[in-house]
């Protein structure tokens, strides 16, 4: 403790002595009251000084002044509170130790402060964005680094706070100095059990840089499709097609190979596969694709295409692809275009359906035998 403060603290204390009449308790109590009462007149002072001098500024200001209300209350009682110990009878020892709880308090309110106002800054931030948007890549794209950057910016700002206050109390500072120094074994340990969480982190920074994966982007991962829900400053939550929830790490999507299909546009080119007779008519069915898509409102009247991609013994493989605004969109697509093409085949080109050949030679083998029966 500086000597001014002890010097001024032992001539308060023989002032308050002259009021020997009263408890030196009491005279403490009277004292702190008396302060934490015009602290609070001050707070609603400087409050609504603050609320004026932001009344016509942007939405940042107003809200960092509005959620800061509380913790601005609660630092400046601290601060009144620390001057009523400093003028109050009280001894200097446990003088001091109290306005050393109320240092350590006063620097943890300030590091929420801090927080609040980066929470502040990310929700105005991605207020200028519609997720809500046909195309909204872009707003994937900023609302994902944001709430990332979020995220670690919290994460080291309550270590940063926690750290100054831990050092302004002396026997805990060196309680840990002596810890680290004495057993290089738990540091060790401490380590180990910490290198998830700092993988976790860095993949977090990695993932908010480079992006490999947005909010709501489409993915495949586990052989499970989904979107992606959430990203927190440790893990993933992708929201799958049935409406379960897989949790994944977040170093997962920077060291496991996995499908995003909305990496660069929301667009894809939808699939569906059909097994038809080799005497089916390609142009036929092809003309009917192109119909059913220019019919649908799924259809982004971009890509629509029918090729024959595989023969086997028995069918020919045809794959049907026509283009949609979005992975879900596709999906209902391709499922549109089986329907309809299965429909088509069955009503008006029943050629194009799959026959067994075996069975057809081996009735036309019996028939030139002459074999006997209606058949």
């Amino acid at each position: 403790m500086p000597p001014e403060i002890v010097d001024l603290t032992h001539r308060i204390a023989v002032l308050w002595r002259q009021f020997y009449w009263l408890p030196e308790w009491a005279v403490v109590a009277i004292v702190v009251a008396v302060f934490t009462g015009a602290g609070w007149l001050v707070h609603r002072v400087v409050f609504s000084i603050l609320r004026r001098l932001v009344k016509n500024r942007d939405l940042f200001w107003r809200g960092v002044v509005e959620r800061a209300r509380q913790k601005l209350r609660i630092l400046i009682i601290l601060i009144a509170i620390g001057f009523s110990i400093t003028v109050s009878p009280l001894d200097p020892d446990p003088s001091a130790s109290v306005r050393a709880v109320l240092l350590f308090l006063t620097i943890l309110v300030l590091g929420w402060i801090v927080a609040g106002a980066v929470d502040m800054w990310a929700i105005v931030y991605m207020r200028k964005f519609n997720m809500a948007a046909e195309d909204n890549l872009v707003a994937r794209k900023h609302i994902t680094q944001t709430r990332i950057l979020q995220r670690a910016a919290i994460i080291l700002i309550g270590a940063v706070t926690v750290a100054l206050a831990l050092m302004t109390i002396g026997a805990v500072r060196q309680w840990g100095i002596s810890l680290l120094a004495s057993a290089g074994v738990v540091g060790i340990i401490a380590g180990l059990a910490l290198q998830p969480v700092l993988k976790n982190l860095i993949a977090g920074i990695q993932i908010a840089t480079a992006q490999p994966i947005r909010i709501e982007d489409a993915v495949i991962v586990e052989n499970e499709w989904g979107t992606v829900e959430e990203i927190t400053s440790t893990y993933v939550v992708v929201k799958l097609w049935d409406w379960r929830r897989m949790i994944l790490p977040l170093s997962y999507f920077i060291e496991t190979p996995f499908q995003n299909w909305t990496r660069e546009t929301s667009r894809l080119i939808g699939t569906a596969m059909l097994y038809v007779d080799y005497e089916a008519p390609m142009d036929r069915l092809r003309a009917e694709l192109e119909r059913i898509c220019r019919a649908s409102s799924l259809w982004d009247g971009d890509v629509v295409n029918l090729q024959v991609t595989d023969i086997t013994d028995r069918v020919a493989q045809v794959r049907c692809l026509a283009s949609a605004r979005s992975a879900p969109v596709a999906f209902d697509l391709r499922c549109e275009i089986r329907e309809k093409m299965l429909a088509f085949m069955r009503d008006e080109c029943p050629e194009a359906l799959p026959r067994d050949r075996m069975t057809l030679d081996r009735a036309r083998a019996l028939d030139t035998a002459g074999s006997p029966g209606p058949a």
